[in-house]
């Protein structure tokens, strides 16, 4: 990765989106180590997270984790799921965050040198380009090494740097078997046991 020491760096982190990829290459995030190792590459302003959260749902596996991040330096954009019915008639639950995590980019781009955008969906690339057109560089971490490949090739062609996920595997990978958690236990102490499962 290639940053500078006074950089002012921000991530912007897709929940769904990196959850998915990581499952791709069989792992888990452990979130404090990524935060960590971004503190350590230039001045981080902020870590956002975006996810979608049932809200109707008396228990939401996310709800830990979302806990955790919300007290450990993470700032948590969330919003409830949409259900709508399909033509075919099937529920579905929709709960797309790329609108609130493109203003937010677009917003603190003037306060940034350096955004690093954890998503490989395509829909971002715009708001790459006006974030470049503004003198921030962007950094995209998503992973071509799943089948298919979870980044987006024109995403990918846009960022100034293309980070591979499962080259920061060893980085901020949890170590150890993940352990099973019943439905009723609350939340965790130091949130390495707990994960996205969007």
């Amino acid at each position: 990765m290639n940053f500078y020491a006074d950089e002012r760096v921000a991530l912007f982190i897709d929940g769904a989106n990196l959850h998915a990829a990581a499952r791709a290459l069989g792992f888990d995030i452990d979130y404090k180590r990524l935060l960590t190792l971004f503190q350590g590459k230039g001045r981080l302003i902020r870590a956002f997270y975006y996810t979608a959260l049932a809200e109707d749902q008396e228990y939401s596996p996310l709800r830990p984790l979302i806990d955790w991040l919300d007290y450990n330096g993470y700032t948590m954009v969330t919003k409830p799921l949409k259900e709508f019915t399909d033509a075919t008639g099937r529920r579905k639950l929709k709960g797309n965050m790329d609108i609130e995590l493109a203003i937010d980019a677009m917003e603190l781009t003037p306060h940034l040198d350096h955004i690093v955008l954890f998503s490989g969906d395509g829909d971002f690339r715009r708001m790459v380009e006006a974030t470049q057109r503004k003198g921030v560089r962007v950094s995209v971490v998503s992973t071509m090494r799943s089948q298919p490949p979870m980044v987006a090739d024109e995403l990918r062609r846009q960022a100034d740097i293309f980070v591979e996920l499962a080259d920061l595997m060893p980085l901020i990978a949890r170590d150890g078997p993940r352990p099973e958690r019943r439905r009723d236990e609350h939340g965790p102490d130091d949130g390495d046991d707990w994960r996205e499962t969007a």
